[in-house]
């Protein structure tokens, strides 16, 4: 993974996909690796936070707390791709947001990474045991609904539901490479 040079890796997927676990998994073969969880950037907001609570329902405040959050996020590895680093961010990104992402790292190489398990996967095996806050199966449902709606086509999809995080993270390396391939015959005219 240490071959050609760093770009930006995006890490999306429903709430409880496993966004986090093979974020910081896939970020650790790197020579440079960093990890930038978007829910580590809401939880820095101390007093006056407010978070997606209800399906389908953004309000104002928690719409403009998402859209900071993934500023910084990009704000943040916009600094370590300039020092040398590939950062992976893991963060919800589906429609608009995508859009945001797209504007917030134009001109800058990155992939974006779309963890896929079912929903019902989600809702009965991830919720298990977490220590975050997650919303059960009517959340998931939606959200992977939405996902699939709008991400369509972008990114590379990854369909986690009968995968260990680190054979997830195995996949999108592979990928990963055979990509950085694809790019490395191009460029040369092969």
């Amino acid at each position: 993974m240490s071959d050609g040079p760093p770009r930006v890796i995006v890490v999306t997927g429903i709430q409880a996909a496993g966004k986090s676990t093979v974020a910081r998994l896939l970020a650790q073969p790197f020579e440079r690796g960093v990890h930038i969880e978007a829910d580590v950037l809401q939880q820095m907001i101390v007093s006056g936070g407010e978070w997606v609570t209800e399906p389908g329902v953004i309000g104002e405040e928690a719409g403009r707390q998402l859209r900071l959050r993934l500023h910084n996020a990009c704000l943040l590895a916009k600094s370590f791709l300039e020092a040398g680093f590939t950062p992976v961010i893991d963060d919800i990104i589906i429609g608009e947001r995508f859009d945001q992402l797209k504007s917030e790292l134009a001109g800058l190489p990155f992939e974006l990474i779309v963890l896929a398990p079912s929903p019902e996967i989600v809702a009965a095996k991830r919720d298990e045991g977490r220590g975050k806050r997650v919303l059960g199966e009517k959340w998931a449902r939606y959200l992977d609904e939405v996902l699939r709606e709008t991400m369509a086509g972008a990114g590379m999809w990854v369909d986690s539901s009968d995968q260990t995080p680190d054979e997830t993270v195995q996949e999108i390396v592979r990928q990963l490479e055979a990509l950085g391939e694809e790019h490395r015959t191009q460029a040369s005219g092969r």
